[in-house]
């Protein structure tokens, strides 16, 4: 009875503090500033997603700096659809 009340304490906190990140994000997505940190990247990645200036010495930079624009630009649909998710398999 103790651990399966221990279990119900511990899913509880991590509802909690799931549902915290997930307030947290949301919030971030709904500042004007985010909106223009977007625009910049997208700005910056149509002028690096290129071969132009592309060396043996530096495509893995290269693709480094491609990869962390991609999660950027994606983080927002990234996050929505897990809560999405999360909520769907809450209700099953």
């Amino acid at each position: 009875m103790a651990d399966q009340n221990l279990k119900i304490l511990e899913r509880n906190i991590m509802d909690l503090e799931l549902q915290k990140y997930y307030e947290s994000r949301f919030d971030m997505f709904a500042h004007p500033a985010w909106k223009d940190l977007m625009e910049d990247v997208q700005n910056m990645m149509d002028a690096t997603n290129t071969l132009s200036g592309v060396t043996p010495e530096n495509v893995g930079f290269k693709q480094g700096e491609v990869s962390i624009m991609r999660w950027m630009l994606t983080l927002q649909k990234t996050t929505e659809e897990s809560y999405k998710d999360l909520i769907n398999a809450d209700t099953e």
